[in-house]
């Protein structure tokens, strides 16, 4: 079962707050008994609130793109076999999942002069 959204909260926990109000200054009742039944019926009704509040849907790619930018087919890393193997995630329509290639390698001269000279400085540090 999906996790609540805040609009499902917010809108669930507004309608037992305010339902209650209304209905015990609406019924005047002071018996225990009352306030008991009058809560139960406000915590239903928030409830129902809560799951009839619209879910937001999940993004949906734009048609008329072409396949690779829209997720149809993602090249093969070098040495990993091909794309259409099934090898990565897909979504419930078969796309395969896009994932960035490597990044280039760092030199190996190491840091530059500025990110030496800003090693172990503060700018509090006079």
């Amino acid at each position: 079962m999906p996790r609540p959204t805040a609009a499902q909260f917010a809108y669930g926990s507004a309608t037992v707050v305010f339902s209650t109000l209304a209905m015990l200054l609406l019924s005047g009742t002071a018996s225990g008994i009352g306030v008991a039944v009058i809560a139960l019926a406000a915590l239903a009704m928030g409830l129902l609130v809560a799951l009839t509040v619209p879910t937001p849907k999940p993004a949906r790619t734009a048609r008329g793109t072409n396949s690779a930018a829209a997720g149809g087919t993602v090249p093969a890393a070098a040495g990993t076999g091909s794309a259409g193997t099934g090898s990565g995630s897909s979504d419930s329509s078969g796309n395969e999942a896009r994932v960035p290639g490597p990044r280039p390698a760092a030199s190996s001269s190491g840091p530059s002069s500025r990110a030496r000279s800003a090693v172990g400085g503060h700018s509090l540090r006079g």
